[in-house]
Order: C-alpha cells, then sequence, then structure tokens
C-alpha cells in the first residue's frame, strides 16, 4: 500500500497534513499526537516580525464552526528559525512555512530567510487570510496580485511552494489559473470564509474586528465545490481542506481532486482526528483495493 503524494518538488510521505493556525509550531500537540505519523505539518502562519494579533475577544463557536480573528499572532520569522525549527527537525514529517506579508517585497524577503533552511520543505503563501488590515485577502482576490506575489516566492525558494486561496472570491478558477501560471507546485485551498456574530443582548459583535473566519463543517460544501472545479479544469496539485473532520469528509476532497488533505479546526476538539482519517483512508484502500493513494484522487464520476 503506497500512500505517498507528490505535491509538485513536495513529497509527503501519506496525505494527511494539520493547517496552519491549528497547530501551533508542532510542539502545542507533540504530547498528544505522534507527529511521525503525520504526512506534513503547516505552521502558524509567520510574519517578518513578530505579531500580537488583534485584540479579544478573538474566537467564538458557532452552530456548524468556528469564528476566528487571532489577526496572524505569531513570533516572527527569526525566532522560528531559532527555537521552533530546533524542536521540528526532530520528526519524521515535512515542515510547511505559511508566510505572511503586507507587500510583495515581504512575501519574497520570508522566501529568502528560509530559503537556508533545509528543514522547511515548502512554503505556503497565505493570500487569504480576512483576518488582516493589507495584505491577506485583498491580494488573494486579484489574479495579478496572486501570479506576482508567487512568482517572486517562487524565484526566491527552491523548494514546495503552494499558494493558499481565498473562497471569498465569485470564481476562484481565475485566481488558481494565476498560481498555476506563476509556476507554483500546488494550492492550498480553502481558507476560511467572512462572518459575523452578534451579541443581542449587547447588541454589539461578538469579536472585537466585527467580522472574522469562518471555519468547520459549515464551510466544507462550498470548500469542496472549489476543489472539484479547479481540479476539473487545471492539472496543478491541491492541498485540499475546509471542514475536513472525519474519513469520509478526506475521501470526497481526494475524489474531488485534492492530492492531499489538511485538518484544521477538528484539531481543537480532537487532536487525534489526523490519525484516525489516517487509519480510515489505509482501511478504505483495503477494502476498495487501492494500491495507490493517488489513484483516488480525481476518482470522482460524474454523470452528465
Amino acid at each position: 500500500m503506497n500512500l505517498s503524494v507528490q505535491l509538485g518538488r513536495l513529497k509527503l510521505k501519506n496525505p494527511v497534513t494539520v493547517a496552519s493556525g491549528t497547530y501551533g509550531y508542532g510542539e502545542e500537540f507533540s504530547e498528544l499526537v505522534d507527529l511521525n505519523q503525520l504526512g506534513g505539518i503547516a505552521v502558524k502562519g509567520l510574519t517578518l516580525k513578530p505579531r500580537k494579533g488583534n485584540p479579544p475577544q478573538r474566537i467564538v463557536e458557532t452552530p456548524s464552526g468556528m469564528l476566528n480573528s487571532i489577526g496572524l499572532q505569531n513570533v516572527g520569522v527569526d525566532t522560528f528559525i531559532e527555537k521552533k525549527i530546533p524542536f521540528l527537525k526532530k520528526f519524521d514529517t515535512q515542515v510547511i512555512a505559511n508566510i505572511n506579508g503586507v507587500s510583495d517585497e515581504e512575501y519574497e524577503e520570508l522566501a529568502k530567510r528560509l530559503e537556508p533552511i533545509q528543514e522547511v520543505a515548502a512554503l505556503e503563501i497565505n493570500l487569504s487570510c480576512p483576518n488582516v488590515k493589507e495584505g491577506g485577502i485583498h491580494f488573494g482576490s486579484k489574479p495579478d496580485k496572486i501570479y506576482e506575489v508567487t512568482s517572486r516566492v517562487r524565484k526566491a525558494f527552491s523548494r514546495g511552494v503552494l499558494t493558499k486561496l481565498s473562497p471569498n472570491v465569485t470564481d476562484i478558477v481565475p485566481m488558481a489559473e494565476a498560481v498555476e501560471a506563476a509556476g507554483a507546485d500546488g494550492i492550498s485551498m480553502v481558507n476560511t470564509l467572512v462572518g459575523m456574530a452578534i451579541d443581542v443582548e449587547r447588541r454589539q459583535p461578538v469579536l472585537k474586528s466585527i467580522t472574522g473566519g469562518l471555519s468547520g463543517p459549515a464551510i466544507k460544501p462550498i470548500a469542496l465545490r472549489m476543489v472539484y472545479e479547479v481540479h476539473s479544469k487545471l492539472d496543478i496539485p491541491i492541498l485540499g481542506m475546509g471542514g475536513i473532520a472525519t474519513v469520509e469528509d478526506a475521501l470526497e476532497f481526494l475524489m474531488a481532486g485534492a492530492t492531499a488533505i489538511s485538518i484544521g479546526t477538528a484539531n481543537f476538539y480532537n487532536p487525534l482526528t489526523p490519525l484516525k482519517i489516517l487509519d480510515g483512508l489505509k482501511k478504505y484502500m483495503e477494502k476498495f483495493n487501492f494500491k495507490k493513494i493517488s489513484e483516488i484522487t480525481g476518482s470522482l464520476k460524474v454523470n452528465q
């Protein structure tokens, strides 16, 4: 049974990864989960300088998901290299560094700082964070900007490059076409949808920032549809994410066209979710006699 997958230059020993912003720098979950079993870890989004993030309240639970407005709180790229990489290098899993900037130059500089760090197998260009005033989703809704930023990072970083796209667009295919044209190894899709919650007693938004990013089961059908649309038109590999919490969810994303999948919100209420999904994928392959996990990618049967 071959569980390995290839997203351009990035090879994963299995298709199960954990999503940036939901897994810290790996060490936060290391006493609960054997990190060696994961295909990859996308670490908390990095910026050039450390960020405190947005003021509280920053998280609220909704009936079928979670709203967050963390605002890219992180230690900064230099501290990540100095203090987080030594921990992560102990494990047999691929490290994916999620990078965030407010300009083309900042994304390029982050890529240059991380290029010498061989423990970083890939960069994930976050062009889709809805919780920052500059960069983020403002870049992710413009194909020309996506192309420019991805091209700069591609030239500055020699290993895997993934671009993370936002679902907060009318048509995601032009965004994906820009990523592919810029030479990225793959697309991470999708990030959170913009949402809000209101405290009716105070008649005020629950989140200090008014709106936040909605994740979890509520967004799965939307994310799944977008993965299917992009895979139907482009050849670039996809790291699918958006409400994946069960092996059936993971299989849906693979069948729709994802090469690998990423677990996000489910990590918060059950840190063992990625390993349970990995075990479920193995059982599914045995049951239906798949020799390679890649045989499932794009295997959806559509009668039209």
